[in-house]
């Protein structure tokens, strides 16, 4: 029985060739993201923002207008309103209610309802959540701080366990990952609360994962081909590890794809970052990390054993021990 292969064994691409093209690329996305949450901003959640976030659905899509003066005049706060998951499906944001407790809040939730109710035949309430002020503050103070460590905690581990250029160079591949989930929220408008600090922090596991594996290969190979290049030495790391790579990539995209499907809207967002992160750790990991590398002057150690057969495949014997001279 043939084992299913979606990358062919001994593949020999250049991705170095490229590295002036994907620098070019990465920048270039990196300032459109920063760009776009500059001017659009984000769709914080009620979890970053405070207040009360009610979700109504409709029978048939509701006049936004409308929806907004009926509530506008119930006396709690002027709302805010947002499609989530179709047109006829609506996320209503109230402002903290000053010195409301939990029936309170429960008073004003059904008061809306009530009235949504009467004004929209059919319309039904799904669910609400209510963040303070203060709490909200914590949340962002304390996601922020979770990112920001997880970041410069990765690129010490890689320092340490490798060299300076390795820890440099992953920090700016995440950091590029990070900016294309942050870019594609502020395009696509999505909610971004706790579930997407979570996404992203998923996002940046996994993108170590695989930089280390690549990271690993290239130092292993510097050792033993001390006579090679630095771009051939590169290529050559990428080529061996690109099996494990793509199948690990299509393994994990082929659960977020179902999720997406069949998740429903609650789960949309956290799935789409995850499946943008992939995508985009991916990317970074072959053609920004990897190439990067030669642009912070890494070189290999003189002296070393003979090249090894082109198409980035080595033996057995090779991988135990240097042939001898």
């Amino acid at each position: 029985m043939r084992l299913l292969k979606i990358v062919p064994d001994h593949t020999n691409i250049d991705f170095v060739s490229l590295r002036s093209w994907a620098f070019g690329l990465t920048l270039l996305l990196s300032v459109l993201a920063v760009g776009l949450t500059a001017v659009k901003g984000l769709n914080f959640g009620v979890d970053f923002v405070g207040g009360l976030m009610i979700e109504e659905k409709f029978p048939t899509p509701p006049d936004q207008d409308k929806v907004r003066t009926i509530v506008d005049n119930l006396g709690v706060g002027q709302a805010s309103l947002q499609q989530q998951g179709g047109p006829q499906t609506l996320i209503i944001r109230l402002p903290v209610q000053s010195g409301a407790d939990e029936g309170a809040t429960n008073a004003v939730v059904k008061k809306v309802e009530a009235a949504l109710g009467q004004a929209f035949p059919g319309a039904t309430f799904s669910r609400y959540s209510t963040v303070s002020g203060k709490v909200s503050g914590e949340l962002i103070r304390h996601g922020v701080l979770a990112v920001v460590l997880a970041v410069l905690g990765i690129g010490l581990f890689a320092i340490v366990r490798f060299e300076w250029q390795f820890g440099v160079s992953t920090i700016v591949a995440i950091v590029h990952d990070l900016l294309m989930t942050i870019g594609f929220f502020a395009l696509s408008g999505f909610e971004f609360d706790l579930n997407i600090i979570a996404a992203v922090l998923t996002i940046i596991g996994y993108s170590i994962n695989d930089k280390i594996v690549i990271d690993d290969r290239i130092r292993e190979n510097m050792r033993r081909y001390r006579k090679m290049e630095m771009r051939e030495i590169i290529n050559l790391s990428v080529n061996e590890t690109l099996p494990r790579t793509v199948m690990t990539s299509v393994t994990i995209l082929l659960a977020l794809v179902a999720m997406l499907l069949l998740g429903g809207h609650v789960l949309r967002g956290f799935t789409a970052a995850m499946i943008l992160g992939i995508v985009v750790g991916t990317y970074s990991s072959i053609y920004v990390s990897s190439s990067l590398l030669i642009t912070l002057g890494l070189r290999a150690e003189p002296e070393g054993i003979d090249k090894p057969r082109r198409g980035g495949g080595m033996d057995n014997a090779e991988r135990v021990a240097p042939r001898e001279r």
